[in-house]
């Protein structure tokens, strides 16, 4: 199964939607010719096609009936408007369709209860729905995307939609419910490490560094810390226990960092943007 002779059409060309396309042609999963888009943005459109020479619809409707996988890159807000004009005409497509949806808080069900509205079960049936969650560093084919599909996907369509989100990263398969969990972990994650990137270089420049010196001290830091847990194995617990010398620079900086309990103040910020999510999935 490939999808190199799939037609994949792109509802929404932000960020997003061009991390996917570019990582396809990047990675050559796709070509060119097979992808398409629209957009709201006219200036948006001639970036993408100029810069990715691919074919633009100015409409979502023809973009639907047009392509055999259609992404949902837009925001939450534009989904029911998306939707309700890609319904009006699902009782005319005459192959099966895969949606996949990146719209972060958009539940299956709401997806279904507008798409599958006036259609019967056999029709349901050819157009299954994928959501999936991924996050920023997609736009560098370093992501992971957390995605679940509903009850009308069958194994093609899970491979065919892990394979389009594996060209800009990793990819899990969930169960729907655990999608805030991952928004909460990945999706926000990397605001989290930027964070932490920006409190150190920050103190670094209080230390009397350039501050193009104290980003690089901290950029090839963290890239360091994460290629050698990946590459021996080890817990992330056991590497630091390694660098904590009793008595020394590195102990002396944990005890001002569990003095303000700043793991449980990590913890609790990602449970925030965990109850979060589940507001916004209602």
């Amino acid at each position: 199964m490939s999808i190199e002779d799939k037609k994949i059409g792109f509802i929404g060309a932000g960020n997003m939607g061009e991390a996917i396309l570019a990582a396809l042609i990047k990675t050559k999963l796709s070509q060119s010719n097979n992808l398409y888009i629209t957009d709201i943005s006219k200036e948006r459109i001639g970036f993408i096609k100029d810069t990715y020479s691919i074919s633009a619809l100015d409409d979502n409707s023809k973009l639907f009936l047009e392509c055999d996988i259609i992404i949902l890159a837009v925001k939450p807000q534009q989904m029911k408007v998306v939707l309700s004009e890609i319904q009006k005409t699902i009782n005319k497509i005459k192959n099966r369709k895969i949606v996949i949806s990146i719209a972060a808080g958009f539940t299956i069900k709401n997806i279904e209860n507008i798409l599958y509205s006036r259609i019967d079960e056999i029709t349901r049936s050819m157009l299954p729905v994928v959501r999936v969650m991924p996050n920023t560093p997609a736009l560098v084919l370093a992501g992971i995307s957390g995605m679940s599909a509903n009850r009308f996907a069958c194994k093609e369509d899970v491979y065919l939609s892990k394979l389009i989100l594996g060209s800009m990263g990793k990819v899990i398969e969930f169960e729907e419910e655990k999608l805030d969990a991952v928004t909460a972990l990945s999706g926000s994650g990397p605001a989290y490490v930027f964070y932490l990137m920006e409190s150190m270089i920050e103190a670094g420049i209080k230390l009397g560094f350039e501050p193009l010196d104290a980003a690089l001290l901290t950029t090839e830091t963290l890239k360091g810390a994460v290629k050698l847990m990946e590459e021996k194995g080890e817990p992330p617990w056991s590497l630091r226990a390694k660098v904590t010398s009793k008595g020394g620079t590195t102990e002396a900086a944990f005890k001002i960092l569990e003095a303000y309990d700043v793991k449980q103040i990590i913890i609790d910020a990602v449970n925030a943007a965990h109850n979060r999510s589940k507001e916004l999935s209602k």
